[in-house]
Order: C-alpha cells, then structure tokens, then sequence
C-alpha cells in the first residue's frame, strides 16, 4: 500500500451542508424556488456544474450556457463564504489519526475530491502540508462515478492505481474508486458505498491496521 487517495466532502470534513445550503440560498435568490431535502444525495459528491445540471432539471428551467457559468460561479461564491468558518475542529472524527498514522507508515496522500475548493479546504483544515499531491478535477475529462480524478489523484503520486487505496462516503465516489482498479474503503451505509471493497460504518471507525488488512485482503 503506497498511496492513500482522499475524497473530501463526508470524507474529511463535512462540507457537503454547505454546498447544499448555498444551492439553496442560490436557487432561492434567483428563482424564488426551495429546494426538497431529497435533492441534496443527488448532488452529493460530484462536480460543481453536474449538481447544477441535477437541480435545473429537477425545477425544469432551462438556462443559455453563460447564464449557467454565471449561476455556478455565484454558487462559489456564497459556497466559500460558509467554508471561512472551517478550522481543524471540523475534521470529522478519526480522520486526522488516519492521516498522521498513514504518513507515519509511508503512505502518501493525494486528494481526489470534485470540489475545485478542496485545496482551499486542506488550508482552513490545517492539512495542506499532510496532503503530497491535490487532483485537479477541471483537468480530467470526465467526473465521478468515471474513474479519472482518481487516475489522476494515484498518477499524481507517481503510482499506479492498483498501489493505493481510495476513500469515499457515496455510491458514485466508490465506483470511481474501484473502475480505477484502487482498493474501495467505503464510509457509511451498505446503500451508500455497498460495492467499496470494505465498509466502516462511520469515520471515527477507520484505523490504519483496518485499513491494511482490507489492502492485503484485497491482494491475496
């Protein structure tokens, strides 16, 4: 196990309610619309403008091309403004042990999230300096469930997929993980990440010796 390939949101901090809140108040402000509970796992762990393609389908309003960027770009906007209150208290639980006993065994860490902000994220976190590398997703062709941010997060590293192991709280993250032939450490409900190649319920559940079992199960 050489590599440790991170998904952010749900992952590393919950900054998930804050997305969502922001397309709420976005929605709200220009179209006097509210947004269902519902909504939120279907924009939950992919990229910027595929949750904005998601909600404009669901409220059937159909948008010219820079009026959608300009949406996207204000969503940021009021998306950064909630993330200025993030400190390293909002690190989910378990999670910094993980990192610090993974860089303590020589593993190296990429991120691998859809959000353009996780370097930003890392910094409010107090995580920049554990993370060897950071996935650019406007770079890759293609978002999750597609495999290419973590190709990219493993590449990165300089190793291939098949030496790291991936970490995410939803369905499409996992099949991402596992398309790219890295090892799947599921976090959440069987309905959530059932396919990863093991699961931990919650994240204060995840250790370093779970995690290395489940690498070396994988590889007999």
């Amino acid at each position: 196990m050489k590599g440790a390939l991170f998904d952010l949101d749900g992952v590393i901090a919950d900054t998930a309610v804050f997305h969502f809140k922001a397309w709420r108040k976005l929605i709200k402000d220009n179209f006097d619309r509210e947004l269902p509970d519902e909504l939120e796992e279907k924009t939950k762990g992919v990229s910027r403008s595929d949750s904005l393609k998601v909600i404009l389908d669901y409220l059937k309003i159909d948008l010219p091309q820079a009026e959608f960027n300009r949406l996207a770009a204000e969503k940021n906007n009021v998306y950064r403004g909630y993330l200025q209150t993030l400190t390293e208290k909002d690190i989910l639980p378990g999670m910094a042990k993980l990192i610090s006993d993974l860089k303590e065994h020589g593993v190296k860490l990429a991120l691998a999230s859809a959000s353009q902000n996780g370097p930003f994220i890392l910094e409010k976190l107090g995580l920049s300096e554990a993370f060897d590398a950071v996935a650019d997703p406007t770079k890759v062709a293609k978002g999750k469930p597609a495999p290419d941010i973590y190709l990219a997060a493993a590449d990165a590293l300089g190793f291939k997929p098949e030496d790291c192991v991936g970490f995410e709280d939803a369905i499409a993250g996992v099949t991402a993980i596992n398309d790219a032939h890295a090892v799947s450490i599921g976090i959440g409900s069987k309905k959530e990440v059932g396919k990863a190649d093991f699961c931990f319920d919650k994240t204060v559940d995840i250790n370093y010796a779970d995690v290395k079992r489940a690498w070396e199960n994988f590889h007999e």
